[in-house]
C-alpha cells in the first residue's frame, strides 16, 4: 500500500521534521494552489495530513475539499478561527496549543512593562536626542486582570507573579484550581473598575468576538491599560479608539482588527497606544516546540491513537 502523504508548508519544515513513522511520507504544499496542481493527482489523492502554513493566509484554502484522503489538518498556531471554515466535514482539525505559550506570555509581559514604564516614549525621545526623566507607574503593586486561563493565560500569570502584582483570573465559568479562584466572565462588570491592567488572552470564538466593547471599556478604571495578545476581533476597534482619543485609557496591542493594519488606519496615530505587528508566537522558541508537537502528533496518527489538541 502506498504511503499516506503529509504536506508541510515549505522545505525547511520537511528537513527539520526528519524521518516520519512507517507508512507516512512528506511533500511540500503551501496551500497557495490546488494540491493536484503542485503534487500531481496521484499524490494529492494520498494526502492524509495537511500542516497549515504559519501566520499567513494561503491563497487556495478551499482546495482542501479536493483531497479525498484527507483526515487531519494540523495548524502551527493556537488560533484556528481562520482555518476552521475551510476544513471539510469529517476531517479532524487540531491546533498547536502549547507551542506559543512561552513566546506569547513573554510579549504580554513586555507590552505591559513597556507601556507602563514609557519605553516607547523613551525610544522616540532618543531619536530626537531629547532627555526626559519622568515618573512612571511600576508594574509592582498593580492590579492585573488576565482574561483567559488556558495555556497562554496561565503562562502569563506565572510570569507576572514575581513582579509583586495582584492578579485576578477570569474565564468562561467560575471555578477553583491549584492556583486559586477563577472568576466567571459575567463578573467582569464588577471586577474591571478595580484593575490597573487588563490582559486579553482568550481565543476568538462566538462568545469572545466583540467582547471588549463600549460597555467593557467603560467599566475599566480611568488610566487603566488594555493589553491584547489574543485575537484582534475580541476588541471592538472603534470603541477602543474612542477611549484612546479621549485619553481615558491606554492600550498595548499585538493583534488588531483589521489585520494587517492598513495604511491610514486611525489606530496608527491613536494616542496612548503601543502597537506590535502580531509578534506574539513568532520567536525562536516556536519552531522546536512545533516540531516536537508534529512528531508526536504524526506518531499518534500513524498508530491510530488519540490525537492531541483536537478542535473538532
Amino acid at each position: 500500500m502506498d504511503d499516506v502523504v503529509v504536506t508541510l508548508p515549505d522545505e525547511g519544515w520537511a528537513e527539520d521534521l526528519g524521518d516520519l513513522p512507517a507508512g507516512l511520507t512528506t511533500a511540500v504544499w503551501s496551500v497557495d494552489a490546488p494540491a493536484a496542481q503542485v503534487l500531481g493527482e496521484e499524490a494529492a489523492r494520498r494526502v492524509g495530513v495537511v500542516v497549515w502554513p504559519y501566520n499567513r493566509r494561503p491563497k487556495a484554502p478551499g482546495s482542501l475539499a479536493d483531497l479525498p484522503g484527507l483526515r487531519l489538518v494540523q495548524t502551527l498556531s493556537a488560533g484556528y478561527d481562520d482555518v476552521l471554515p475551510h476544513v471539510p466535514q469529517g476531517v479532524t482539525l487540531a491546533n498547536a496549543a502549547g507551542v506559543h505559550d512561552a513566546s506569547t506570555a513573554e510579549l504580554a509581559v513586555a507590552l505591559v512593562l513597556a507601556s507602563l514604564r514609557g519605553i516607547d516614549h523613551a525610544v522616540r525621545d532618543a531619536e530626537q536626542q531629547r532627555w526626559r526623566n519622568e515618573r512612571r507607574p511600576s508594574l509592582a503593586d498593580r492590579r492585573v486582570l488576565v482574561l483567559g486561563v488556558g495555556g497562554v493565560g496561565s503562562a502569563i500569570v506565572r510570569r507576572l507573579e514575581p513582579f509583586e502584582v495582584r492578579i485576578t483570573r477570569v474565564a468562561s465559568r467560575a471555578r477553583r484550581d491549584g492556583a486559586g479562584p477563577v472568576h466567571a466572565v459575567d463578573e467582569l462588570p464588577a471586577l474591571l473598575p478595580a484593575q490597573d491592567v487588563v490582559i486579553i488572552a482568550t481565543p476568538l470564538n462566538d462568545t469572545t468576538q466583540g467582547l471588549v466593547d463600549e460597555r467593557f471599556l467603560a467599566a475599566m478604571a480611568d488610566g487603566a491599560l488594555l493589553v491584547n495578545v489574543g485575537r484582534g476581533p475580541i476588541v471592538v476597534t472603534d470603541d477602543l479608539l474612542g477611549e484612546l482619543k479621549s485619553g481615558r485609557l491606554r492600550a498595548a496591542l499585538d493583534v488588531v482588527d483589521p489585520e494587517p493594519l492598513p495604511a491610514g488606519h486611525p489606530l496608527w496615530e491613536a494616542p496612548g497606544l503601543l502597537l506590535t505587528p502580531h509578534l506574539g508566537g513568532n520567536t525562536t522558541a516556536m519552531r522546536p516546540r512545533a516540531l516536537a508537537l508534529l512528531r508526536d502528533q504524526l506518531q499518534r496518527f500513524a498508530e491510530g491513537a488519540e490525537l492531541r489538541n483536537v478542535i473538532r
